[in-house]
């Protein structure tokens, strides 16, 4: 579903005029239409204003800004207002808020404060968002629904009573018996077997290990129970208005919340980025989540929430320098967002977020940020023909939100330090650099369709997830701790990689994890050597048609054994490999890729070109196609030059 009332590139940012005297609203209308706004994202934590007691609403206020947005040609993201609930609803009722582990109940005086399984805070989230679409699924301004905010930021989960009463329920639906729940949990292990539902707790704080089976159905559960809350407001606004789509921002690769199944859920893909201007490799880590975003739904999303300059919640927030702002923007573009919006227009005088950057900075119009924003929006102007297309990529990272629970379950592990995040990225990262496009995919859709798939890790792994690799016809690579446990977190028998061993030839005779200061030496059979940190295994070829060894390691305990091996299309790669550019080496021959220098990020989005020079530095780059460059409106071709934190966006000219 497309926002068909909003042509060409969105561009904006969260408004919160009910902050701001009402004659200033004037000059945001007339400010915004000067900076080219599209549309704004009104309404987020605006429950006690427009529900100020227990059924009694005020919407004369939103009435008005909503007729001015419509006024000024600017679209409206309107909020149900449902993420913080009002005071009276706390006071009426203390059980809506959350309880930490500790049995302690939150307070009421920060955002996002409620417990997700709250059937007092569900009915009132439903009531609320009922009359926001009686009152405004008319409404002209309307361009889409934005549910709640930034689920599991500040409440992922509760331990509360009613929270304990969901859980069982949703073990029950479940597992259907006790004797099945007892059999998944391996509940004969330190004599916790269960007799009633009833008498299963969330995980709380414990005397010592808590068991890992419990542990990832609770965050199975609490991911489910947070889309519950989700859903319930968007079946009533889906039956209400039709015809608006209905999104929530999601919050990069998170690990709380499952977002292949979230993304099912609503009708468009919307993120929030952050990345780090004092990072310097902070761009690779957001294209990662923004390739994700995109690969949810296979088509383009919405980047609903980033900082034009500071953010308030970091140690210390350093301000983008000039030309950053501009090229992330351009950078999520690339990646496949249909619109760049801000956290926020106007900058707060006051609150938690006073010193977080906005489009308009307490300085006005003579600054340095409100001349970023004037130049951004000019930009977004230019490229309004890229809103729509698509973007093909030939390479796979499989990433599966079970498997990222059971592998950082807290306690019990060989190693608390296989991180799901690092494991993407040390593979993300140099396919990046070398200018290929990348799909995210779960471990349970088809993959037959790419010609490399990369598994950096898949600690828990099923029948049909095996299966599923197993129908990869083009080049498979397996990482380290991959087909350990089944879906109930259960070793598979004879150990790992479990139901990949057949496919990968080999068996883990142990895990060999490495201390924080080990390295181990690898060899590969060319002569060239690498370096393994953190993880390592001992392998032994296995089966009738055993692995190749394609490298082995060298010095330690393990002199000789396999490190790296091949059997048919599938490579396992049983370290972390400090450089992984030599196995990308064996399987990406064919793959489309641009030829840039380190620090520019080239990204193709059907017929554009995008250039992004993340360094400090003048970059040569040498153009693969001639096109027109739709920033400059000027024709392109051969050897180019790239100024520091600038971009090129090309329209490549004839059939590629």
């Amino acid at each position: 579903m497309s926002l068909t009332r909003v042509p060409g590139l969105l561009f904006g940012g969260d408004y919160n005029p009910e902050q701001w005297p009402e004659e200033v609203w004037a000059e945001d209308m007339r400010l915004m239409s000067e900076a080219g706004v599209t549309m704004v994202t009104v309404a987020v934590f605006s429950w006690s204003r427009l529900e100020p007691r227990p059924g009694a609403y005020d919407f004369g206020w939103l009435d008005r800004v909503l007729d001015l947005l419509h006024e000024h040609g600017i679209a409206a993201d309107l909020a149900t207002a449902t993420a913080t609930p009002p005071p009276w609803l706390v006071r009426d009722h203390p059980e809506v808020m959350p309880v930490d582990a500790q049995g302690v109940r939150l307070e009421f005086g920060s955002r996002q404060g409620y417990c997700p399984s709250s059937p007092v805070f569900r009915e009132n989230a439903v009531r609320l968002a009922t009359a926001m679409a009686e009152r405004y699924g008319g409404h002209p301004a309307l361009a889409m629904w934005h549910v709640g905010n930034e689920y599991a930021d500040h409440t992922l989960e509760c331990f509360c009573p009613e929270s304990a009463r969901h859980f069982g329920a949703w073990l029950e639906a479940r597992y259907g018996t006790i004797e099945s729940l007892n059999a998944a949990w391996g509940t004969s292990c330190w004599g916790q077997h269960y007799t009633a539902f009833g008498h299963i707790e969330p995980p709380r704080k414990a005397p010592g290990p808590i068991n890992p089976a419990q542990l990832l159905d609770w965050r199975r559960f609490c991911s489910d129970a947070l889309l519950e809350l989700f859903s319930a407001e968007r079946d009533v606004l889906r039956v209400m208005t039709p015809d608006v789509p209905v999104t929530t921002n999601f919050m990069s690769i998170l690990h709380g919340l499952d977002y292949w199944a979230w993304a099912a859920a609503e009708d468009l893909v919307s993120d929030d980025a952050y990345p780090d201007p004092a990072d310097g490799q902070s761009h690779v880590a957001v294209a990662l989540s923004y390739d994700l975003m995109r690969s949810l739904k296979g088509r383009p999303w919405l980047l609903l929430e980033s900082a034009p300059s500071a953010v308030s919640w970091r140690e210390v927030n350093v301000p983008k320098p000039p030309g950053m702002m501009r090229l992330h923007s351009l950078q999520a573009v690339a990646h496949g967002a249909d619109g760049v919006m801000f956290f926020q227009w106007r900058q707060a005088k006051y609150g938690p977020e006073k010193f977080h950057s906005a489009l308009l900075p307490h300085g006005g119009t003579r600054t340095r940020g409100w001349q970023d924003t004037l130049r951004l929006g000019s930009d977004l102007r230019r490229l309004a023909e890229v809103a729509g297309t698509g973007t093909h990529a030939e390479v796979a990272l499989v990433i599966g939100w079970d498997s990222w629970w059971g592998l950082e379950a807290p306690e019990s592990m060989p190693s608390n330090r296989l991180k799901l995040k690092d494991l993407l990225l040390a593979w993300y990262a140099p396919l990046r650099a070398r200018g290929i496009t990348v799909d995210l995919a779960p471990p349970d859709r088809d993959l037959s369709g790419y010609r490399v798939v990369i598994v950096p890790n898949l600690y828990l792994c099923t029948q049909e997830q095996a299966g599923r690799l197993a129908s990869v016809t083009g080049d498979l690579v397996v990482g380290p701790f991959s087909g350990v446990v089944d879906a109930a977190d259960r070793v598979h028998d004879g150990g790992a990689p479990g139901p990949l061993r057949d496919l990968l030839g080999v068996s883990i005779d142990e895990f060999w994890p490495l201390t924080d200061d080990a390295i181990q030496p690898v060899r590969y059979a060319g002569g060239a050597t690498g370096v393994a940190r953190t993880w390592t295994e001992w392998v032994r070829l296995d089966g009738d048609d055993p692995a190749a060894v394609l490298a082995t390691y060298e010095g330690g305990d393990l002199d000789g054994l396999p490190a790296i091996t091949r059997k048919g299309n599938a490579t396992y790669v049983s370290c972390l490999l400090d450089d992984v550019t030599p196995v990308l080496g064996e399987v990406l021959g064919g793959v489309a890729a641009v030829e840039v220098p380190a620090g520019v990020e080239a990204v193709r989005r059907r017929r554009h070109l995008f250039l992004l020079n993340h360094t400090t530095t003048r970059q040569r780059v040498m153009l693969p196609h001639p096109g027109t460059d739709l920033l400059t409106q000027t024709r392109l071709r051969g050897d180019i030059e790239l100024a520091p934190r600038d971009a090129v966006v090309l329209r490549i000219e004839g059939d590629t």
